[in-house]
């Protein structure tokens, strides 16, 4: 391909000016770990505040969890409570929310809540 003079001059015309930077928009980690902030939310209220889905939110969480403990905070959870017995899945590691209770097998449980310690 030739050049023609006019594109020359139009590339001459617009110099190497550098492009103003773009608006720079905090990431879904940096978002959560506001909302986790202010107080104690269940993955169901962080996709909803977030338009993210919740399926999403615990692989996020899994995310913040490590970064958090490198600078010495913690992510607290509450864990996920039977409605039914009063069964507390205290020893459970994953942070989705369990389907049913192991001991009467209700699915109606209490989700896990998260939060963020101080340091």
């Amino acid at each position: 391909m030739e050049y023609t003079l006019f594109m020359v001059r139009k590339h001459d015309e617009r110099g190497d000016v550098p492009r103003p930077p773009t608006e720079a928009h905090d990431t879904v980690r940096h978002l959560i770990m506001t909302e986790l902030e202010v107080g104690p939310l269940s993955a169901h209220d962080l996709s909803g505040l977030l338009g993210i889905p919740e399926k999403e939110v615990a692989g996020h969480l899994k995310h913040i969890r490590q970064s958090l403990h490198r600078s010495g905070r913690s992510l607290l959870v509450q864990p996920a409570e039977c409605a039914k017995c009063g069964f507390v899945f205290g020893k459970r590691e994953r942070l989705t929310r369990p389907s049913r209770c192991p001991l009467c097998k209700s699915e109606s449980l209490h989700a896990p809540l998260f939060s963020l310690a101080s340091p």
